[in-house]
């Protein structure tokens, strides 16, 4: 028995330290989840008896620079369902019905959203509701609150919850500046991408109390609690809403008039290069854009100011004035002699004109427009030293305007560039920029010779109005050209407007300087696209203080005239005009009172419609090539001030004209090296056949045509002094 006594003890102390082991384990644990554990675990209870819904922040504005709200966001109520509830407590075949006919859905839709997420906590069933369609769902709530009702507790498991929503006031106004959100409030284009950080703010939620079913409470067990969100931030522009609307409305006029397949318009203070307006049309309206369509939203959100690059034509030859100049390459007494085209590696590059310019100063070449006085500037500089000047003025480069999707332009390797190639640069073909980029660079050209960093936001603020990121004005690069270049130039293009292809940029009461231009388009396989153009021009006021600058521009006008001097230049006349007066700067040119009526031009020879117009007062200056004209600026019958200018468009137009082929001419009698240049002038390349000092034969006959390039094969008789054979041209 004893024995037995032992063995039990035994067996008692042995089960009271398992069990004293197991206590500390349990107590070691429980201390070490009220302890350790402690707030991830009352995190876990809570999610057990409570339900979080987001509230959605209240995205910040974007203004203009004078305050004027363009994009703002408004409170709205988004549909939440939460099926456990509905399914236990309310009357899901009810609220389907009601929220189909209230959301105009399908009610298979309806069914469907919610049936196949019936297993969720939370269904964010319908976002961005209109303020009609929620007074709708409120007055079913209330009546479902509402023990008397019939619809008593249909709707349990149906709540509206505060949502925002992105609106434009304004419509279709600065629509690829702006861009637009997507229905979660994220920017997709436009400012509201780039600075979409700033805009976004950070969402709040509200939290409800549930069973442990999942279903909410209802009365007074259940505890409501919400925490405000945090609204982002203001975005300033220096877009002005007043100049805007004034460039959108020339901008619609231009599209309707001249049947254009686009236009694009910037305006900017050429001192600061802030932009004042930007424009791109077609465009859309930013509060309803065509998500559906990919293809036409991809067209009509491409902000084309600053992501196309283009041949910019004559505009160009701005820079390259302003390069000869700066250079030592050109001054005001440089004289340049036009015949009408200029044969560079053997290809002839024709002037735009219709007749020769002859002899002209530096200022009327640039009145004139005239290529091959441009050609010359280019060739004179040569490649590098021309290419220097260019990348200073900011070409071959993203200007860092502040926007997504901007691009550098194309310019061509220096390695690779024939002196045929930089000929054409020199008057703004086998180039091509962004808009942005030739308004920059030309602004540097106009206000003293530094480069500008353009930008579009002007400052962030917080809901007090306190600045908390603001932006200045950048000098890129200063003395890009001098002082003295900056206002001889100002004089040459204020002369353009004054007395060349400019005049119709002119505004009354104020001097304004720019430049025309007018090119023609290339495919994508590099072929000219006939009848398709890039009309443009490039004006600013006042000439000798430029405060405003504008560059419009013209995509395959299809109206009677394809000249930038027709096209554009009066739209930006007219911008300027309202600019100018809307920001206050006075009038500094006399109005002339002379004015009389333009005489009908239109049909007639081109020397005839200059006699007409001389005799009745006006001077004339002639675009194109053709024998009759097919267009005038003014139009006959409008009234103009005596000694204007008078625009006349013939049937062929554009700075990239040329002609690749040629007439053989005449060569018998000749000598070899008379041969040989009359060849050379009209780009032709000569092959000898026998020995002898006069052209007896040649082949292609004379009157023949031929492309330049090609080789003629001359026949000589037979005393010819060998001594006196050229080398013979490689075909």
């Amino acid at each position: 028995m004893a024995k037995t006594g032992i063995i039990n003890r035994s067996r008692v102390v042995a089960l009271f330290c398992i069990f004293a082991i197991l206590g500390v384990i349990v107590l070691g644990r429980m201390a070490f989840l009220m302890l350790f554990w402690a707030d991830e675990n009352l995190a876990k209870a809570s999610n057990q008896w409570v339900r979080e819904t987001s509230v959605s922040a209240q995205r910040g504005n974007i203004t203009d620079r004078n305050g004027e709200i363009v994009a703002g966001s408004a409170s709205c109520d988004m549909v939440v369902i939460f099926p456990a509830t509905l399914y236990e407590y309310g009357d899901p075949d009810f609220v389907m019905e009601q929220l189909a006919q209230i959301l105009e859905m399908d009610i298979k839709d309806v069914r469907k959203k919610i049936e196949a997420n019936k297993d969720r906590g939370q269904i964010d069933f319908q976002r961005q509701i209109s303020s009609e369609q929620s007074a709708a769902i409120n007055e079913l709530l209330a009546n479902s609150s509402d023990e008397d009702h019939p619809d008593y507790r249909k709707m349990r498991g149906v709540k509206l919850v505060e949502d925002t929503k992105r609106y434009y006031p304004m419509g279709d106004f600065m629509t690829q500046v702006l861009g637009f959100t997507n229905i979660d409030g994220d920017g997709l284009e436009g400012v509201e991408a780039r600075y979409n950080k700033y805009l976004t703010g950070t969402d709040g939620y509200v939290k409800y109390e549930k069973d442990g079913k999942g279903l909410e409470l209802s009365g007074d067990l259940n505890v409501e609690e919400y925490i405000a969100p945090k609204d982002g931030y203001n975005v300033v522009l220096t877009l002005d809403a007043v100049i805007q609307g004034f460039v959108e409305k020339a901008a619609e006029q231009c599209l309707i008039e001249q049947k254009a397949a686009s236009v694009r318009c910037i305006v900017m203070d050429p001192n600061t290069a802030e932009i004042l307006a930007m424009a791109n049309l077609p465009d859309y309206d930013n509060n309803d854009p065509p998500r559906n369509d990919t293809a036409l939203l991809n067209q009509l959100t491409r902000n084309g100011c600053i992501a196309d690059s283009y041949e910019p034509g004559s505009t160009f030859k701005i820079l390259t004035t302003a390069a000869a100049l700066e250079t030592g390459n050109a001054t005001l007494n440089s004289t340049y002699y036009c015949p009408g085209y200029r044969i560079v590696d053997g290809q002839k590059i024709r002037c735009w004109s219709y007749r020769p310019h002859g002899s002209q100063t530096l200022t009327q070449a640039v009145e004139h427009s005239c290529n091959p006085a441009f050609m010359d500037m280019a060739l004179s500089m040569g490649t590098e030293l021309f290419y220097d000047k260019l990348y200073e003025l900011g070409l071959g480069t993203t200007t860092d305007i502040g926007l997504y999707g901007e691009a550098s332009g194309i310019i061509t390797a220096s390695k690779y560039v024939r002196d045929v190639d930089l000929a054409r640069i020199g008057f703004g073909q086998s180039i091509a920029v962004t808009p942005i980029q030739l308004i920059t660079a030309v602004s540097a050209v106009i206000n003293g010779g530094s480069l500008m960093q353009p930008y579009v936001v002007k400052e962030i603020t917080n809901a007090q109005g306190q600045a908390i990121q603001q932006y200045q004005p950048t000098v890129v690069r200063e003395n890009v050209i001098s002082e003295d270049t900056s206002r001889v130039m100002r004089q040459i293009l204020q002369s353009v407007v004054d007395n060349g292809s400019g005049r119709n940029g002119a505004v009354e009461g104020y001097a304004v300087g720019g430049k025309t231009g007018t090119a023609q388009k290339y495919g994508e396989d590099g072929t000219i696209e006939s009848g398709k153009y890039i009309s443009s021009f490039c004006g600013f006021a006042p000439a000798d203080d430029p405060q405003v600058v504008v560059l419009f521009i013209v995509d395959e006008p299809g109206g009677s005239s394809e000249y930038g001097s027709i096209v554009a230049a009066p739209y930006v006349s007219q911008i300027l005009e309202d600019t100018l007066q809307y920001l206050g700067v006075p009038q500094s040119v006399s109005v002339q009172e002379d004015t009389r009526e333009v005489p009908y031009v239109t049909g007639m020879a081109p020397e005839l419609a200059i006699a007409q117009l001389e005799a009745a007062g006006f001077t004339a200056v002639v675009e194109g090539v053709g024998d009759s004209v097919v267009d005038q600026l003014p139009a006959g019958g409008e009234t103009a001030v005596q000694g204007s200018t008078v625009v006349l468009g013939l049937e062929n137009v554009g700075d990239a004209l040329y002609d690749n082929q040629v007439l053989v001419p005449d060569l018998a009698g000749k000598t070899a090296s008379e041969a040989k240049k009359a060849l050379e002038e009209l780009g032709l390349k000569m092959r000898i056949r026998g020995n002898g000092s006069i052209v007896q034969s040649q082949s292609p006959v004379a009157g023949s045509q031929l492309y330049v390039g090609d080789t003629v094969t001359v026949e000589f008789s037979a005393e010819m002094n060998p001594a006196q054979t050229p080398e013979p041209e490689e075909s």
